[in-house]
């Protein structure tokens, strides 16, 4: 048994040599794809630094970027003809440097605007569960639901019955759950939704049974879209569970904000679920019975913004940069997680050099805390140079929205955060029209009545101890 000896004798150098090969391949492919050199530079740490387990954390949590490739559907066609001249309003409306916005965001997109919308917002789940609920007791051809948590908790059993009632009268229904999202409640929803024949899939579902999946697990599909018929759509922040529903007293309340939505623009949105189902099972949704002509009505010009870490990569980024440059009088923005990378801080402090009043609207208590004290390390960046920051009271905001001088709205999923940015897979609808925008900022300045403006001074004088904190989890904001 020489060979036996042999190999004993020489395993450490093969195992010094598979280490040192893993470092440079992984190494390498951090420099070449890290965008972000803060990113780029905590993963050479931690590859280099942690002999196996760095390169073997970079394979399953580094590599941020699929190839997965859109279909196509031919559903535009019909919607670049229903946009009106000056976005809808009067020459004298100050609305007209937001065509440059609209301009930036057609090349980025490559979606067109779609006028004649309505948007409607919906408060909760109190006011969000009934009208969806409604919406699919009422379903005559189709529904497709995606969500990252669907709960299977009180609410989620709600939305399970009647999405099986739905199935069971002949509707075609198909749901599509985050694999990470739908384990937020155990057992999970899958088993009821399955008992009821309900179709519905798992997106980037990972196993140790299945290794070659481990490079897709950081990567979650964020979106929350419901379309029915073809006709009527629910899109925005919330997600599917209980703790929505503030009117029953939940022991984990969360605050949020959902929109129902008509009009052309819900072409656009069953088409993201289109693409989402096709890349998750592999059967395309097409025809008149997922794709119907959606009725006009409403005064809202919108579009359909995806984001992902594919093809979509930093759509959205590009999206906040050109509206924060093209803003005149005001921006608002309301977030749950604020952790803008340096080139978003440095547009919200051009934006306030420029006199235009910029308001950050986050929540005092956060449900995960070491993002709330990373996000609290950086928020001397944009008070100094004069953005206004308040923190509104419990319970805790999930709500994600943006207006901009008082027109444009930007409403959906996504967070000011790089996983949001450059990780999730986010849904988000740009919306253009005075009448709406005005609701927007009146449902803003409602929660500014009860919130808390922090200052540059109350910032920079936290305790030693707490700031040195922060600034540490502020170190692993690119994963956050």
């Amino acid at each position: 048994m020489q060979w036996v000896e042999q190999l004993t004798n020489f395993w450490p150098h093969l195992a010094a040599g598979f280490d040192l090969l893993a470092v440079l391949l992984a190494s390498s492919h951090a420099l070449l794809h890290k965008r972000d050199p803060r990113a780029a530079t905590l993963w050479l740490g931690f590859i280099w630094l942690l002999p196996v387990l760095g390169p073997a954390a970079y394979l399953v949590l580094g590599v941020n970027r699929i190839r997965r490739r859109a279909i196509k559907l031919n559903v535009h066609d019909t919607l670049a003809r229903t946009v009106p001249e000056n976005l809808g309003e009067p020459e004298a409306a100050g609305a007209e440097h937001l065509q440059h916005l609209a301009r930036v965001v057609n090349v980025v997109t490559n979606r067109p605007l779609a006028g004649s919308n309505d948007v409607r917002p919906l408060l909760n789940g109190d006011a969000a569960f009934p009208e969806m609920l409604a919406a699919i007791e009422g379903a005559q051809a189709s529904i497709s639901l995606g969500t990252y948590i669907f709960d299977n908790d009180a609410s989620g059993q709600q939305f399970a019955a009647a999405l099986g009632l739905a199935q069971a009268r002949g509707v075609a229904v198909r749901v599509l759950v985050d694999a990470a999202g739908v384990r937020y409640s155990w057992p999970t929803i899958l088993h009821e939704l399955r008992r009821l024949k309900v179709p519905v899939a798992r997106f980037l579902p990972s196993s140790l049974l299945q290794p070659w999946r481990a490079t897709t697990i950081n990567l979650r599909n964020h979106r929350k879209l419901m379309v029915v018929d073809g006709m009527i759509a629910f899109t925005g922040g919330m997600n599917i569970r209980h703790g929505n529903v503030l009117g029953d007293r939940p022991k984990q309340p969360v605050q949020d904000l959902h929109f129902r939505v008509t009009g052309p623009v819900v072409t656009q949105l069953q088409e993201a679920f289109a693409n989402d189902w096709a890349f998750a099972t592999g059967e395309v949704l097409d025809g008149p019975q997922w794709f119907a002509t959606p009725k006009e009505g409403g005064k809202v010009i919108a579009r359909v913004i995806t984001d992902g870490p594919d093809g979509d990569f930093e759509k959205l980024r590009l999206t906040l940069l050109a509206a924060l440059s093209e803003v005149q009088t005001s921006v608002l923005i309301v977030t749950p997680y604020f952790l803008p990378d340096p080139a978003l801080v440095s547009a919200l402090n051009l934006a306030a050099l420029r006199g235009v009043r910029v308001d950050i609207i986050l929540p005092s208590v956060n449900n995960l805390p070491y993002v709330n004290w990373a996000s609290r390390a950086m928020w001397w960046q944009v008070l100094e140079r004069g953005c206004h920051l308040w923190l509104t009271p419990p319970p805790f905001d999930h709500s994600k929205l943006m207006v901009v001088d008082g027109h444009w709205v930007l409403l959906g999923s996504a967070n000011w955060d790089a996983r949001s940015l450059r990780l999730n897979f986010e849904l988000n609808v740009e919306c253009y029209g005075r009448e709406f925008a005005g609701q927007m900022e009146a449902l803003i300045r409602e929660k500014l009545r009860g919130a808390r403006e922090i200052t540059l001074a109350e910032a920079d004088g936290r305790l030693a101890i707490v700031k040195l904190r922060d600034a540490t989890a502020r170190l692993f904001s690119p994963f956050l």
